[in-house]
């Protein structure tokens, strides 16, 4: 019978599992959609809908497993989203979805209030409506019932109590709220002021991979008693799944959003955090001890979706669009204006002279253009790059992979869902397989075919 380490992903368009063995290869997987209810800001969920979807994707995965025993639940999530909870544990409203807009109008108060420079220097976030805190304010303010919480969970850490697990706040989740203080990596008290809530609000601090407790959620009867961890947040933890947890690696996570990772050690100094948000790029606690991870992001593959639209062609359009694109003359494309770094979406302008292939290549190496600019500020801030590792839906492009070559040494690894993989391997460190991140299997490397 096989260790198996089940890895739980909960992302913006889907929950999704992987089961991991020892070795480090993943052996089953599956999906489930998340289940937002959309609003007029933006979107939210049912906290427990949110948990039912995660079980669903776990049961999938372990549907198709092998036969082993279950050792460990790692649990991941996208940042910003969570459960409020009251004295008892309840949900006391819908989780808010990261990208949600609601909460401009306290944002601003947040920077004039609390100053936009302490606290970007505090927390390594700009005074925007993105982290939880100013979400928090808004729903003080517009739902009363919640000024009564006694608890704040980030979406993981709410799956892992609701598997049986105790309460923590895990550093790179707690990284995005704007609840902490980065250098002291303690509680932000002047952010928990403003906001009107409780000094304990977050649970005790942990580093990703620590033991919460053991499974005991009927929902997963077969892996009762497997160790839990909060795995913490979705990039970072993806780029554990392939390999990107040195100083100097870069993740270059392309999805709907588009996420650059760059590992940092040691901690960045409290003028190097603002001259980093003042570029685009957040500082916040990695999933490895000791460091810390910058992140910036734009909409490349929602940009790019948009221009597929625009071409009259859909997604099973792409693989032949993209191989035209790549020998099409570089002379035929001129630069695609894209909206990257807002969800105030217009539709793409796109050259009414050019053939569709030429539109594609443009819009790819704008995407390109802009990931170029990205990574010269975070070098300008934390010195050059040692490798970027690509991963996400859509390095499987081949046009978009090309494209990547201009970033120097690029890597894509045969990793099939890289945040749930890494879930599953920071599961094995809570359940003691492996010492810490910097101890983990390579990724294995697939049989050519016909070979076994």
């Amino acid at each position: 019978m096989s260790e198996l380490l089940l890895g739980i992903d909960v992302g913006t368009s889907a929950c999704k599992a992987a089961l991991v063995d020892s070795g480090g290869a993943e052996r089953a997987h599956g999906q489930a959609p998340t289940p937002w209810r959309q609003t007029a800001t933006g979107a939210e969920v049912d906290c427990e809908a949110l948990f039912e979807s995660a079980v669903a994707a776990a049961r999938a995965a372990l549907a198709g497993a092998p036969e082993g025993r279950v050792r460990s639940i790692g649990v991941t999530s996208m940042a910003e989203a969570g459960a409020l909870l009251d004295a008892g544990g309840s949900p006391l409203a819908p989780a808010i979805a990261w990208h949600d807009a609601r909460g401009a109008d306290e944002a601003r108060a947040l920077a004039d209030e609390l100053g936009a420079e302490h606290f970007t220097e505090s927390t390594g976030l700009p005074a925007t409506p993105l982290c939880s805190l100013v979400k928090l304010r808004w729903l003080a303010e517009h739902r009363p019932a919640t000024r009564s919480a006694a608890r704040w969970l980030n979406v993981a850490e709410w799956v892992v109590r609701r598997l049986g697990g105790r309460d923590v706040a895990e550093l790179s989740l707690a990284s995005r709220t704007g609840l902490l203080d980065l250098s002291a990596r303690a509680p932000f008290g002047d952010a928990l002021t403003w906001a009107g809530l409780s000094d304990d609000l977050l649970p005790e601090l942990v580093l990703a991979g620590t033991p919460a407790g053991t499974s005991q959620a009927p929902e997963l009867p077969e892996c009762r008693g497997a160790a839990l961890t909060v795995a913490g947040h979705d990039h970072l933890v993806a780029g554990v799944g392939v390999g990107v947890v040195a100083p100097g690696d870069v993740l270059d996570s392309c999805g709907t959003a588009e996420a650059l990772v760059r590992v940092v050690a040691p901690p960045l100094d409290g003028d190097q955090v603002v001259r980093s948000v003042a570029g685009g790029v957040t500082v916040g606690w990695h999933v490895a001890e000791g460091r810390q991870a910058l992140l910036g992001s734009l909409w490349s593959g929602l940009a790019l979706r948009e221009v597929l639209a625009e071409l009259g062609l859909g997604e099973s359009d792409r693989a032949r669009l993209s191989a035209r694109a790549l020998a099409a003359a570089p002379s035929a494309t001129v630069p695609i204006e894209l909206e990257l770094h807002s969800l105030d979406r217009r539709t793409p302008r796109l050259p009414a002279d050019l053939t569709p292939e030429a539109v594609w290549r443009g819009a790819i190496e704008a995407v390109g253009a802009e990931v170029d600019s990205l990574l010269a500020h975070i070098e300008a801030v934390a010195g050059p790059r040692r490798k970027v590792v690509v991963a996400g839906g859509w390095s499987r492009d081949e046009a978009v992979l090309a494209a990547k070559a201009s970033l120097g040494v690029v890597e894509a690894p045969p990793v099939v869902e890289a945040g749930a993989r890494g879930a599953a391997l920071l599961g094995g460190v809570a359940a003691g397989i492996f010492e810490n991140v910097d101890n983990l299997p390579p990724i294995p490397i697939p049989l050519a075919a016909g070979r076994s």
